[in-house]
Order: C-alpha cells, then sequence, then structure tokens
C-alpha cells in the first residue's frame, strides 16, 4: 500500500485545523465589514511577468511558477497585492474613490518551511486606493489593532512598530548621499539589528555614512518626530496610540512602498511579524504603464503566525476554545427509542434543520445508552427522544440535567425558544 504525505511546506486541515482556521477567517471579515470593506477575490494564478512587474525577476526563486499546456508562463500567487492593482486600476471608473477592499485567501511562496512560514498559507489583505492624506494609513492601523483585539490578544501582548520611509529620504539628503544608494541603504537598515555591527559599519562605509551617525538619527526619531504627527493625532483620538512605538528599522518591501510603513509584533514569544504594510502610491501607475496614477496603502496578516499567537496567548485561548467547540458542537440529538417512530424521527430532524437548527441522528437502530453517549459525544445542549409516548416527544437538557414533554407539533418553536434561552443552569421548569 503506498504511503502518501502532504507536500513539503503545505497542511492538511482536519476538523481541529479546520475550526481554527475559519475562526481565522471569519473574524477577519466581520472586523473588516465592520470597518466599512468590501470583500473582493482575485485568481489564484496569474502570469508571471505580473510578479516580475512588480518585484523583479528574482521574484521567481520564490513563486511556485511553471508553463501551462499553452506554453504560457504562469504562477501560483505569492501575494494579491499585484492583481489587486491590476483589477483596480482596470476599473478604477466603476468605483467611488477612496475605494477600501479587502481579501482573504491562499497565497503560496517557494520558501523553505520554518515556524511561522509555510509554502502555503491564509492571507487576509486590507487595502484602500484613491486617498492619499494620512487618515488612509491611519484607518489602516486601526482595523489592524482591532482585528488582533478581536482574537482576545490584549495590549500587553503585542505593539505596532511604525515607521516612514520619507525620514529615511530626507536623512540621505541631508547627508548629501547620491539616491542610487537609496535601496542598499534600506537594505542595511532593515537588517541592522541582525548583522554583526561590524559587516553594518563596511556596507554604510562604502556609501559614506557611519553606523553612529545613523543609531545617533534612529534614537532621534520618536513619536514627536513631524512625519508623524498627523497619525498621532487621528489615533490619539481614537484611543489607539498606545498601541504604537515608533521604530525607523521598519522599512519592509525596499522598492515598493513609500510613505508610512508599520508592523504587527508580538512581545512575549518572539514570532515573526504578525502583520505588515504601509503605503505604496506608485505601485498603481507601474502595474498600468502610467496609465493609472493612484495613491495606495494596505496591509496583510497570515494566519500562520496569528495560529501560534492564539494557541499561546491565554486570553486568546479562551476564545479560540469557545469558536471550536462553537464548530463541533451540535444544538440537539435525536433518539429513536422506539424504531416504530423512526419516520416521524425523520420528518422531525427535517423541519429542525430547515428551521437553522443544529440537528444529528443514529443512521441505525442503536441502544437508547448509545444515543445518548453520541448525543454527549457531538456536544449537544439536548436530546430529543422518540419513543413510544409519540405524537409527544421529550427533550432532555444535558446540561441542566431536566426534561420536559411537548407536543410534536410545537416541537420546532419549543427548541428555537429554548435555544434562546442561557446555555447553563435549568433551562425546562
Amino acid at each position: 500500500m503506498a504511503s502518501f504525505r502532504t507536500v513539503k511546506g503545505f497542511r492538511d486541515f482536519f476538523p481541529e485545523e479546520c475550526a481554527l482556521r475559519n475562526y481565522i477567517t471569519e473574524t477577519w471579515r466581520s472586523v473588516a465589514r465592520r470597518y466599512g470593506f468590501v470583500e473582493y477575490e482575485a485568481p489564484l494564478v496569474e502570469s508571471t511577468d505580473l510578479y516580475r512587474k512588480k518585484s523583479g525577476d528574482e521574484i521567481t526563486n520564490q513563486l511556485y511558477c511553471f508553463l501551462d499546456k499553452a506554453e504560457r508562463e504562469i504562477s501560483l500567487r505569492p501575494e494579491v497585492t499585484p492583481s489587486l492593482a491590476r483589477m483596480a486600476t482596470a476599473r478604477q471608473r466603476d468605483f467611488k474613490k477612496p475605494i477600501k477592499w479587502f481579501q482573504i485567501g491562499p497565497c503560496f511562496r517557494y520558501e523553505e518551511p520554518q515556524e511561522g512560514r509555510g509554502r502555503e498559507f491564509i492571507q487576509f489583505n486590507a487595502d484602500i486606493l484613491g486617498d492619499s492624506s494620512p487618515a488612509t494609513s491611519a484607518e489602516l492601523i486601526a482595523l489592524a489593532i482591532d482585528v488582533v483585539r478581536e482574537f482576545g490578544v490584549s495590549a500587553d501582548d503585542f505593539i505596532i512598530r511604525l515607521s516612514n520611509r520619507e525620514i529615511w529620504s530626507t536623512f540621505l539628503a541631508e547627508k548629501n548621499i547620491a539616491e542610487e544608494h537609496t535601496t542598499t541603504f534600506l537594505s542595511i537598515i532593515d537588517k541592522i539589528e541582525r548583522a554583526r555591527p561590524e559587516e553594518t559599519e563596511k556596507k554604510l562605509a562604502l556609501i559614506g555614512l557611519t553606523t553612529a551617525e545613523v543609531r545617533a538619527f534612529m534614537a532621534s526619531t520618536d513619536e514627536n518626530h513631524p512625519a508623524f504627527a498627523a497619525l498621532r493625532e487621528n489615533l490619539t483620538a481614537r484611543g489607539l496610540w498606545q498601541f504604537i512605538k515608533i521604530d525607523a528599522t521598519i522599512v519592509r518591501g525596499l522598492a515598493y512602498y513609500t510613505g508610512v510603513v508599520f508592523e504587527v509584533f508580538d512581545l512575549k514569544h518572539g514570532l515573526r511579524a504578525l502583520a505588515g504594510g504601509g503605503t505604496y502610491d506608485k505601485l498603481c501607475a507601474l502595474m498600468s504603464d502610467g496609465g493609472v496614477d493612484m495613491p495606495a496603502a494596505g496591509f496583510a496578516m497570515g494566519d500562520v503566525v496569528l495560529g501560534i499567537l492564539l494557541k499561546r496567548t491565554p486570553g486568546a485561548q479562551m476564545k479560540l476554545t469557545s469558536a471550536y467547540l462553537a464548530a463541533s458542537s451540535i444544538d440537539a440529538f435525536v433518539v429513536v427509542a422506539d424504531e416504530a417512530q423512526r419516520p416521524h424521527a425523520l420528518a422531525a430532524v427535517q423541519s429542525l434543520r430547515a428551521a437553522g437548527i443544529r440537528i444529528d441522528y443514529s443512521f441505525g437502530a442503536q441502544k437508547v445508552g448509545k444515543q445518548f453517549q453520541a448525543a454527549e459525544d457531538r456536544k449537544a445542549r439536548f436530546a430529543i427522544v422518540f419513543g413510544a409516548e409519540y405524537p409527544e416527544v421529550v427533550i432532555k437538557n444535558l446540561l441542566a440535567r431536566s426534561q420536559s414533554a411537548v407536543p410534536v407539533a410545537g416541537l420546532v418553536e419549543e427548541v428555537q425558544k429554548l435555544l434562546a434561552e442561557p446555555a447553563i443552569g435549568p433551562l425546562i421548569a
């Protein structure tokens, strides 16, 4: 017998993992809609040239790219922003500005799997196009904060590390550093906390700078810097500035972001960034060959790191457990105590399900005790017993250990009423 395993970097979603995935995506969707974002979707497969146009030829090293049967070079999407820019620029006249869109779906990167990173992951993307004001970045940062908080992660557990690419452009101009060195310089800043000091010093010297002057500038860049004034005012008014830490080392996609950049980090587990984003005002013009010059900003959050954090954070664990119980439980289990009543029981099963009530039952004849055990296993709140008393049925509250008899004609209404009452304590007088 052949033994097959998942492809390296990919995942099986057994019921527990599927419940976690659905809980994450439903929470993302709920908070995004609360903020007035509208959902869109893009293809899982795009022309490889779409990603080359955004990131250059080297991006193909990170892609699942291949030739289709028509010899076209295509790739599984590693991200959704290029598709968003393609779609938005193609029909931007059809939508009032600002465009506030979100997307949730799988992405694929051919990278070495490690904690917090797989080759297949689910990503939440939120973007605003057509508005260049600081309020756009503030809205996205607020959304990111509220998404994390919605999962039960407290202010003590995470922080937004915020910067602005423009502060470094100003720094380089003041130091008379040629613009051609900008990408190299930002790459150094991006790695400055991880690289060996002597390596950083050597690289900076090649473009006419020293570690001391760079560090001095970083130390002087705080929340009082003019580049953050509008953001600070907006987020302070919302009561959210407490989640912000100014960090000049945050630069993100070197040839991509143009202004505000931010990343979301946990504070207790040393995980990879939970999310990241910023302004990317030149992407729409790039992707449309100058046809549409539309400002844009956005962020992305993946499910892998987030899932690890939720399992390790007490407040989030409680909500996660509740979500799993809700996903795996049912409202009631129909017990057929008298096989002669099975046709009536099946009719009731369909009526209850048609009313939106989650119902299960044993497919064949079983001892009553086994059926009650099945009800317990499915975490049912009630058992509905069809026995010799028909057309009356017995509703047993499996939490309060109480019961009552009701006419089958009023069964749906009675179960709906009981489900609307608190789940703990006697539900039936």
